[in-house]
This record gives structure tokens, C-alpha cells and sequence, in this order.
């Protein structure tokens, strides 16, 4: 089990590019002392991407290459975020203008055509009686 175990390691670890620097060499890893150490706080600021400073904080985490990899990393995971976030409020907004473009062109027909006819999903709300 501790050999497939070390296999598996070895095979994830000339697999994946995220650990190779810019040279192709494994980037170092933390020490396992250092991991265990900063472990909780790297698990909570990837469930909590606004808390990736916390490493910065302490004189402990600076010096954590464990710690500041995965603050790091966490800082582009918030900034993936706001991206997406900023992305999804401009295209629902940009459906949204469309939706109501339609919107009016369905009133401007029913007056046009002298008739009353609801407008879809918002018709049926009456502000002004």
C-alpha cells in the first residue's frame, strides 16, 4: 500500500504541470512540518478566497512557502471571482435590456393594435390603478 501510494505521488507529481517552474523542475514543496502547520488556514482561505492574507499577517506565515504558495493562489482564485461575478452582473444585465427591448416592442404592437394585452411575467403587476 505505502509503494502504490509513493507510485501514485510520483506518477501525479512528472504529470503535473502547476508544480513545475518555468525551467520544467518540480517546484519545491513546503516542508511536511510546514504544511501541517499552515494546513487549516490554506483549506479555509480557499473556502474563504477574501482571507488569503492571513499568512501575511504573522511572521510565521511569511515565511511559509506552503503558506504564501497558497496564499498566492487564493488571492487568483478571488480575483477569478470578481471576474466571474463582474462577468454574470454585465451579461444577465445585457439579457435583461434585451428582455425589455421586447418588452416594449410587444406594448408599442398592443397599443398600436387598440388593445390591452399583458405583457409577459411583468403584465400582471399593477403599480398605478
Amino acid at each position: 500500500n505505502i509503494m502504490f501510494s509513493a507510485n501514485v505521488r510520483h506518477a501525479v507529481d512528472t504529470m503535473d504541470d502547476s508544480n513545475m517552474n518555468q525551467g520544467g523542475a518540480p517546484m519545491p514543496m513546503g516542508g511536511s512540518g510546514d504544511a501541517d502547520q499552515h494546513k487549516v488556514f490554506a483549506i479555509i482561505g480557499y473556502l474563504i478566497p477574501i482571507l488569503f492574507f492571513v499568512p501575511m499577517v504573522s511572521d510565521a506565515g511569511k515565511k511559509s512557502q506552503f503558506a504564501m504558495f497558497h496564499a498566492n493562489q487564493q488571492l487568483l482564485l478571488l480575483i477569478t471571482w470578481i471576474v466571474a461575478a463582474v462577468t454574470v452582473f454585465i451579461l444577465i444585465g445585457f439579457l435583461i435590456y434585451i428582455f425589455a427591448f421586447v418588452l416594449m416592442i410587444m406594448g408599442i404592437v398592443s397599443a398600436a393594435g387598440g388593445t390591452m394585452k399583458k405583457l409577459p411575467l411583468i403584465g400582471g403587476i399593477t403599480i398605478l390603478k
